[in-house]
C-alpha cells in the first residue's frame, strides 16, 4: 500500500498521468458536445474564407478547458504559488468569452479589451513581468510601467496568433501539443513541478482533440473558446520562462537564451501574425479582418491535405528548434536573431511565390472544396436571413 502512495506522491508520475488523464477526458467528452452542438445548432458559419463546406460543431475548446483543469486539480502541487491561481482565473475569463463569442459572435475591439484586462490581472497582480531582455539589443533591465506593457503586448500577441493560426485542421492544436510539450519539460527541468503539470495536461487535452479535429465524420473545431485557452496558457508559459530566467548569472541551471528559445518554439503563429499584420497594414485593411492569405490557407490551396499541411509547416518548426540546439554553442543571441529575421524574409518570400501560383492558376477550388459551392451557400444564408427579417413582426 505504502509503495501505491508513493508512486501516486511522485512528481514524474503525476506528470505523466495529467496528459493521459486529460487525453481522457478529452476524447470522452468531445461526442457529447458534439451531439448537443447539433441539437441545439451551435455550429460554425460558411463563409467564402471557410475551409469547410458542412455545418460543424465549434465548442471543442469545451473539452479542451475541462480537461485541461480537471486533470491538473486532481494532483496536489504546494508549491504552484499565487500565479497558477490568477492564471486559472483568467482562464474561466477567457472560456466565458469564448463562448459567448462561438455562439453569438462578438466584435474585435469588445474581445481584445477583455483579453487586455485577463492578461494585465495575471501581470499586475502576479507581478509576471518581463523586466530583462537579457542584454539583447543592449536592453537589460526594463522599467516597471514599460514591462507591464510590453508583458501585456506579448499576452494579446500570442493570444490572437494561435486564433489566427485556427485556420485549418489541426494546426493550432499540433502547435499546441508541440509548444505545451516543449515548455512542460523545460519547467521539469527547473523543477517547477506544477507548471509541468499544467502544461502536460493542455497537451493531453489537445491530443484527445485532435482526433476529433482531423474526423470526417464527427469533426469538431476548438472555436475562439479553444484558441482563447491555448493562446493565453502558451503565453503563459513562454513569458513564465523568460521571467524565471531572468537570475541566470546566480544559477548556473538557467541561461541566457530564454527569450530566443520560447521565440523558437513559437516561431510558426508569430511568424504568420507578424506577416499578415504588415500585408493587411499595407493594404490599409484592419488587422483583425479576417481573409485567405494565410501561408496555411495558400499551402492547402495548392491541393495539399489539411493534415499534410499541418505535418509540413509543424515540421519545420521542430526542425528549425532542433537546429537552434544544434548550432547554438557556435552562434551568440544577436546572430540568432539575425539568423530568425532572415527566415521571416523566407517565408514571406514562400507565401508569396505560392500564392502568385495560385493566382496564376485561377483555381476554383481550395483544398477539396468547390468555391462555387460555398459561394451559393453564402447567398443561400444571405437569403435565408432577410426571409426571416420579413417574417418578424414589426414592433
Amino acid at each position: 500500500m505504502k509503495d501505491y502512495i508513493m508512486l501516486f506522491q511522485n512528481k514524474e508520475f503525476q506528470i505523466f498521468s495529467s496528459l493521459i488523464i486529460s487525453l481522457i477526458i478529452s476524447v470522452a467528452s468531445i461526442p457529447v458536445i458534439i451531439n448537443i452542438s447539433k441539437l441545439k445548432d451551435l455550429m460554425a458559419e460558411i463563409e467564402l474564407r471557410s475551409s469547410h463546406e458542412t455545418l460543424t460543431p465549434t465548442l471543442g475548446g469545451v473539452a479542451i478547458f475541462a480537461a485541461t483543469l480537471i486533470s491538473y486539480f486532481i494532483w496536489d502541487n504546494p508549491y504552484e504559488g499565487h500565479e497558477i491561481h490568477l492564471a486559472v482565473a483568467d482562464l474561466i475569463i477567457l472560456f466565458f468569452l469564448g463562448i459567448k463569442d462561438d455562439i453569438l459572435i462578438l466584435s474585435p475591439k469588445k474581445k481584445l479589451l477583455i483579453q487586455i484586462a485577463a492578461s494585465m490581472l495575471l501581470i499586475t497582480l502576479g507581478d509576471l513581468r518581463i523586466n530583462s531582455l537579457y542584454g539583447l539589443l543592449g536592453i537589460n533591465n526594463i522599467p516597471y510601467f514599460i514591462s507591464i506593457l510590453f508583458t501585456t503586448f506579448i499576452f494579446i500577441s500570442l493570444i490572437n496568433a494561435i486564433n489566427l493560426l485556427d485556420g485549418i485542421d489541426g494546426l493550432a492544436g499540433t502547435v499546441g501539443v508541440m509548444a505545451s510539450l516543449c515548455f512542460g519539460y523545460l519547467f521539469y527541468s527547473l523543477s517547477l513541478f506544477a507548471h509541468a503539470t499544467l502544461a502536460f495536461s493542455l497537451a493531453g487535452s489537445l491530443i484527445g482533440f485532435l482526433r476529433y479535429n482531423w474526423s470526417i465524420k464527427n469533426k469538431i473545431f476548438m472555436g475562439d473558446t479553444g484558441s482563447l485557452i491555448v493562446g493565453f496558457l502558451l503565453s503563459f508559459f513562454a513569458v513564465k520562462y523568460i521571467v524565471l530566467n531572468s537570475t541566470y548569472l546566480y544559477n548556473p541551471q538557467l541561461g541566457n537564451d530564454a527569450p530566443i528559445l520560447a521565440m523558437l518554439i513559437l516561431i510558426l503563429p508569430l511568424f504568420d501574425t507578424l506577416r499578415m499584420f504588415i500585408i493587411r497594414l499595407l493594404s490599409k485593411k484592419s488587422p483583425f479582418e479576417g481573409d485567405r492569405n494565410h501561408l496555411h490557407h495558400i499551402v492547402i490551396d495548392q491541393g495539399i491535405s489539411h493534415m499534410a499541411a499541418t505535418a509540413w509547416l509543424v515540421g519545420c518548426n521542430c526542425i528549425l528548434l532542433t537546429a537552434y540546439f544544434y548550432f547554438k554553442p557556435s552562434f551568440s543571441n544577436l546572430e540568432f536573431i539575425a539568423t530568425t529575421l532572415v527566415l521571416f524574409g523566407i517565408y514571406c518570400i514562400l507565401a508569396f511565390v505560392l500564392g502568385k501560383r495560385i493566382q496564376d492558376k485561377d483555381r476554383l477550388k481550395f483544398t477539396k472544396i468547390d468555391k462555387i459551392k460555398r459561394l451559393q451557400i453564402v447567398d443561400e444564408k444571405k437569403i435565408k436571413e432577410q426571409l426571416t427579417s420579413k417574417e418578424l413582426p414589426n414592433d
